[in-house]
């Protein structure tokens, strides 16, 4: 007997804990529309069978193909691991000055999507092309996904294990790649590989520097000959590749614990003197920023300048910020309804079913816009002819790509809600639904903004889903930029990169305000 009533107690509990049944029917189809890319993927390849895959697959263009987008993964993931740890290290472990300032300087490349970046590079310097070219201007876009974690992770490690480190006689090299860098690995793991992802997925810059990778490819063979088996099979190499990528991290990320048990020591870690370097290192961070800013702000600043006559047409320019931001704002709408559901259930009911059905979120965003658009192109076609070339299908790619942007939010919103003030409204009398919309709702609404804000920011500077899904007579800045740059009149596609850099600014802003919670001043 006494065995069974805790016994009994804790049956009582577990079944506390499971999810009602209206909660799983609202996110089991979110688990599914998240999978339809991968799934589309699988079942045309078993479709074509070995027979169609062989002769599409295995031939020199797609080792090509392969090659160099392997190189420039390589190259610009490596330059923004190194970058981004080193100017971590420097904004948060050195005696650099007005510490806070910098890391919003270098953060600030986040608000300039990388297809602006190498339009304002091949303006600046014509002909720029290749595999350098396309790995500096990357590099300069993305070097930052990996020092904001870095950065984070820095912030909150214990300097106890250094100094003691450094009492056993170790140099700072040695105390840097014996005991800092070990703690590092999940949160460099995690920036290179949003940074590889990033380069699988992108086609603008790559497009204009001339640097033919599967994304390219793809785009290519849409164009030519609409959706076809070749195009299909580059799509499913690149998805390949993505699980590749993701499989790599889990690999370099490991097992090993580098968390420490308890609040450790409640005091940052004493910041290297940089003594007389320090004006050499600031004059290497502006050195930085004039690259990854300076060039791009130099750039669009020109080419509005250059000509006076229709460079602010705004006649054309305002229906399409109003297109651009329709599409954003039913994309937030979409992304916080569905994914609410899913954040709730992975907060309010944690369990391994309810982890791999959050996670499942993650699934489409980790494989690039041109393989959800072209699935969902597919798909239409063949089962739902009527959404093909409606904003109806091009807003579910958006939501399948951002998903995730929005659940990071929503489950820190939900989070802010304690399941204790539902419980106390309820012994009060309130029924579910008040509860809900009088207690949760109000507590998640900042976060839930922010979910929708990034979301809708996202879409502003969308390209390849875009381009592949957008209905017939409907232009996007991105799209409207990109057909103005295709054209070679960079006066016209210079209004276009303001107003998406002037909304990319709040998202990174999020960014790096979701990074530096608790940053030392």
């Amino acid at each position: 007997m006494p065995q069974t009533e805790p016994a009994a107690g804790a049956a009582v509990r577990r079944l506390r804990s499971l999810p009602p049944l209206r909660l799983l029917a609202l996110c089991v189809p979110v688990t599914a529309f998240a999978a339809v890319p991968l799934v589309f993927i699988t079942f045309y390849s078993y479709e074509v069978g070995w027979d169609g895959i062989r002769p599409l697959v295995f031939r020199p263009l797609i080792a090509e193909l392969l090659g160099n987008t392997l190189a420039l993964c390589g190259t610009a993931t490596g330059c923004c691991l190194v970058l981004g740890t080193a100017l971590a290290w420097i904004v948060e472990r050195t005696s650099l000055p007005w510490r806070g300032m910098w890391l919003a300087l270098l953060t600030a490349p986040l608000a300039i999507p990388a297809f602006i970046n190498s339009y304002a590079w091949i303006t600046v310097r014509p002909g720029l092309d290749g595999l350098a070219a396309s790995t500096i201007v990357t590099t300069l876009s993305y070097y930052p996904f990996v020092l904001l974690p870095v950065a984070a992770t820095l912030r909150g490690l214990d300097p106890a294990l250094e100094e003691s480190a450094r009492a056993l006689g170790s140099g700072p090299v040695r105390v840097f790649a014996r005991v800092v860098l070990p703690q590092l690995r999940t949160a460099m793991a995690g920036g290179a590989l949003l940074v590889a992802l990033h380069l699988l997925a992108e086609f603008g810059a790559i497009e204009q520097l001339r640097y033919p990778t599967f994304t390219t490819a793809i785009i290519a063979q849409y164009e030519s000959t609409f959706a076809s088996a070749a195009a299909n099979m580059l799509a499913a190499v690149l998805v390949l590749c993505c699980l590749a990528f993701v499989t790599l991290e889990v690999l370099v990320r490991g097992r090993a614990r580098t968390a420490r048990l308890g609040a450790g020591a409640a005091r940052p870690a004493v910041p290297a003197r940089l003594g007389w370097l320090t004006g050499p290192v600031i004059v290497l961070l502006l050195a930085l920023l004039g690259l990854a800013i300076g060039v791009p702000a130099y750039s669009v600043i020109h080419w509005l300048t250059y000509s006076t006559v229709g460079a602010w047409d705004l006649a054309a320019l305002l229906p399409v910020l109003g297109t651009t931001a329709k599409l954003g704002a039913l994309a937030a709408v979409a992304a916080v309804a569905i994914g609410f559901p899913m954040a709730w259930l992975a907060v309010r009911y944690r369990s391994i079913v309810s982890t791999v059905m959050e996670r499942s979120t993650y699934l489409a965003s980790s494989v690039p816009g041109v393989v959800v658009g072209l699935s969902l192109v597919t798909a239409s076609i063949r089962y739902a002819r009527p959404l093909y070339q409606t904003t109806t299908l091009a807003v579910a790619a958006y939501v399948m790509l951002f998903l995730p942007r929005a659940m990071v939010n929503l489950r820190a919103a939900i989070g802010q809600a304690p399941p204790t003030l539902d419980e106390a409204s309820r012994a009060l009398g309130r029924s579910a639904l008040a509860t809900f919309r009088r207690v949760t709702v109000p507590l998640a609404a900042p976060g839930m903004l922010s979910a929708a804000a990034l979301v809708f920011l996202a879409v502003t500077t969308e390209l390849t889903a875009t381009l592949l899904l957008a209905p017939t007579g409907t232009h996007t800045l991105a799209t409207e930029f990109w057909a103005a740059t295709a054209e070679i009149d960079y006066p016209r596609a210079a209004p276009y990169a303001v107003c998406m850099i002037a909304l990319s600014l709040p998202a990174a802003y999020l960014l790096l305000r979701q990074s530096t919670r608790g940053a030392r001043p």
